[in-house]
């Protein structure tokens, strides 16, 4: 009998579950699984501890993110807007521009 050859993080699911449902949790894993970038020392040496809890090896700094990612798309926006930065550079124009009697 051949052995059968088993390939990334979805080798236990067998032909089970669909492909599409394989591959949506072989990116999420693999990205999961990667080192991250640290927001303190800019290191690549971050690697999660629990669901939304990282530590990075190098500095030791413990911060909160995604799930599955270091930082999510929601969490630079709000970061954005605790500095003051406007979110989209181009809709502050456009208020400017109509604000302004014709």
């Amino acid at each position: 009998m051949p052995k059968t050859k088993k390939v990334g993080p979805t080798r236990g699911f067998g032909a089970r579950y669909g492909a599409t449902v394989r591959k949506r949790y072989i990116a999420v894993v693999t990205k999961m699984k990667m080192t991250q970038k640290c927001p303190q020392c800019s290191s690549k040496t971050v690697k999660r501890q629990s669901v939304g809890v990282w530590k990075c090896r190098k500095c030791g700094f413990t911060f909160s993110g995604g799930a599955y990612t270091s930082s999510t798309k929601l969490g630079t926006i709000a970061r954005r807007a605790a500095k003051g930065i406007p979110l989209e550079a181009g809709a502050t124009k456009e208020r400017e521009g109509k604000e302004q009697p014709a």
